[in-house]
């Protein structure tokens, strides 16, 4: 398969192409510089304009492509670095996975866009905010529609940036800055293994372009070479990193110190997503290492199991619905680790759709209980937000895998893949998925069931959302409940949408042992069968959910209660944090300690203070040479003379 560039009698299809990351950035720049200058209509509209926009020349580009026979091609716009054998373009890559992506970024950052104009209205940094998100979108679209690695680093790197500025856009807040250097630093660690990736593939194979490198890996290297095992193991480090997997996983949690727009944008379909878009578009290079494959279904299925069980006992509304999305993206590496590269997208677009819309609506709760965020202290929300209720229930539906919402769809075919793999890492995966439904309706019941459990003022101010977040509400709501037939599986037919439209982003992997594009040797009867077993699960955690946190009224123990041993180390997430401050976070504060007062207090301030110092006391010395006396001054003078002149006959 070799590289297509766009036809030159095309220039339009190029315009479009820059224009879709270049609006965003055109309202970062706006906003940024307007900032408090601009009304806030103008803000909003220059921020959800230019992003709808993108989406809608996204939509467009979509239909020209299926249009004109689906044939991917490449926009050249100029050679951005040329050193040696090393050139490198400015230029964007469209095909299946690139639209794909597009339409999700933009069609759910649309949304996440228009929401923000109510639910941060009242903010003083309302312009910088969405200049913030306009710079977001941008890096991302960058990094999904540059054509060679070097470009999806610059945008990988971009939305690293964004991301510690939005986390912590509430900068008066300490512990906040500091959860935005978290994400930062960690993220900062797979960087480095992504980067050190990307140098290997240009030693290796003489490119960093996806279309040259893929031909060549199928060309000259073989299956499970140590090369291609370094290459993999370091592409996905930075996806560990990215997509917050263990052990780079801590950072996700408490990015929730940010806007909850911003835990929708990262959360659904921007950042944590551009790990897996990162291993799909190198789908060859993994198919070629089925060791790391192996590694990347078994962090992905712990990563998992991990994340739901700390998820069952949190009481932060957010921090719930973060444990949720590093759950669910340890199942988008598990089913990668398996080969089932279209599956794992496929959940990557119904979890943007139901994600967003639950974070959304967890924005709405907490805008109506007036910046309450603990679960104990709400429940009976239902009546007085009954929008934002039957929103949030389809979302948890949809999470929880009940059929006929979109989670249901993906999750289960991701399964079937994983059993076909591996029973037991099935068995795993169905495990977490329990838990995934038991833990999403205790968050549902404790919320929107029982008696109102907060302060009477609270109970005062309750109220529904404005039309502009309850709107983006009622889009999610339909996408998370019809966004699974995109992918029907093939126990209801042959047509499975989204694994056709994906299968030509494999071609560079025909001919290749255990290609992902065959199709699962399982027999109606057990797709069938797995299909009830997981919905089976799913309603027995529902169930239990509902006579412990509904019939019995349970509400979770105080902050300083007692706890069980078990319940204590899972709700204190295993410690891992504290593992990691006493592991790498003191030793490195210990060693920098010493650092500093060795080498910058004795050395560096030592050199640099002594011929300070020597300067000084040899100005004070040699002052007294300056006499005024003009006597001294001749006798110096006829002294240095005879002493020249003596020197110059002895010497010379």
């Amino acid at each position: 398969m070799q590289e297509i560039v766009m036809p030159a009698n095309r220039p339009e299809m190029a315009l479009l192409c820059l224009l879709i990351p270049l609006l965003p950035f055109i309202g970062f720049a706006l906003n940024g510089l307007g900032n408090r200058k601009l009304p806030k209509g103008l803000v909003s509209l220059i921020g959800c304009g230019t992003v709808l926009a993108s989406f809608l020349i996204s939509i467009y580009l979509f239909l020209d492509f299926t249009s004109s026979g689906s044939r991917p091609y490449t926009v050249d716009f100029y050679n951005w670095i040329s050193v040696g054998s090393l050139q490198i373009g400015f230029s964007f890559l469209i095909d299946q996975l690139t639209l794909l992506m597009l339409l999700m970024v933009t069609g759910i950052g649309f949304l996440i866009h228009l929401y923000s104009a109510g639910y941060m209205s009242h903010d003083e940094g309302f312009g910088k905010f969405f200049s913030f998100l306009n710079l977001f979108m941008f890096s991302m679209l960058l990094l999904v529609m540059g054509s060679n690695y070097v470009m999806m680093f610059v945008g990988w790197e971009g939305v690293g940036l964004c991301s510690y500025l939005l986390i912590g856009f509430w900068n008066k807040n300490t512990n906040y800055n500091n959860a935005a250097k978290k994400a930062f630093i960690m993220n900062r660690i797979g960087d480095l293994g992504f980067l050190l990736g990307i140098f290997l593939i240009f030693i290796t194979f003489g490119s960093v372009s996806y279309p040259q490198v893929f031909a060549e890996a199928t060309r000259v290297a073989g299956v499970d070479t140590p090369v291609l095992i370094a290459i993999t193991m370091l592409l996905f480090v930075g996806a560990m990193g990215k997509s917050a997997q263990i052990p780079l996983f801590t950072w996700l949690p408490d990015a929730m110190a940010g806007p909850t727009p911003v835990s929708a944008l990262i959360h659904a379909a921007t950042m944590v997503t551009a790990g897996i878009y990162m291993v799909v578009r190198s789908n060859v290079l993994f198919i070629l290492a089925p060791t790391t494959l192996d590694v990347i279904a078994i962090i992905g299925l712990v990563t998992a199991l991990v994340a739901a069980t700390i998820g069952l006992v949190q009481n932060d509304i957010k921090k719930v619905l973060a444990y949720s999305t590093v759950s669910q993206l340890g199942f988008m590496f598990l089913a990668l680790g398996v080969m089932a590269f279209s599956s794992s997208l496929f959940h990557v677009l119904t979890h943007a759709f139901f994600k967003a819309l639950l974070f959304l609506g967890a924005g709405s709760v907490i805008h109506a209980m007036s910046n309450e965020q603990d679960i104990r202290n709400m429940g009976g929300l239902k009546k007085a937000l009954p929008i934002t209720f039957l929103t949030f229930l389809i979302g948890t539906l949809a999470i929880s895998g009940i059929p006929p919402f979109a989670g249901f769809f993906s999750k289960d075919e991701l399964l079937a893949h994983v059993y076909q793999h591996s029973p037991i890492m099935w068995a795993f995966g169905l495990l977490a998925s329990f838990m995934t439904a038991f833990y999403m309706f205790r968050l549902l019941f404790l919320t929107f069931f029982g008696k109102f459990r907060g302060t009477e003022e609270q109970r005062h101010h309750l109220h529904e959302s404005p039309a502009i977040m309850t709107i983006p509400l009622i889009v999610l709501a339909v996408l998370s409940t019809f966004g699974g037939f995109l992918g029907i599986p093939s126990v209801f037919g042959s047509n499975h949408i989204i694994g056709s439209y994906l299968s030509p982003l494999y071609n560079y992997a025909k001919g290749i042992n255990a290609t992902p594009f065959e199709p699962m040797h399982l027999s109606h009867e057990t797709e069938y069968l797995l299909m009830a077993i997981s919905v089976a699960v799913a309603i027995i955690a529902i169930i239990i959910a509902y006579v412990m946190y509904v019939k019995k009224e349970t509400v979770p123990v105080a902050e300083d209660a007692r706890l069980s041993p078990v319940h204590n180390l899972v709700y204190n997430k295993y410690y891992i944090d504290e593992l990691y401050n006493t592991l790498f976070v003191k030793p490195l504060m210990w060693l920098s300690t010493a650092f500093y007062r060795v080498v910058d207090v004795v050395l560096v301030d030592g050199i640099v203070n002594g011929v300070g110092k020597f300067v000084t006391f040899s100005g004070r010395t040699l002052r007294y040479a300056q006499s005024g006396a003009i006597g001294f001054y001749v006798m110096v003078m006829v002294f240095s003379i005879v002493l020249i002149l003596f020197l110059n006959f002895f010497i010379g």
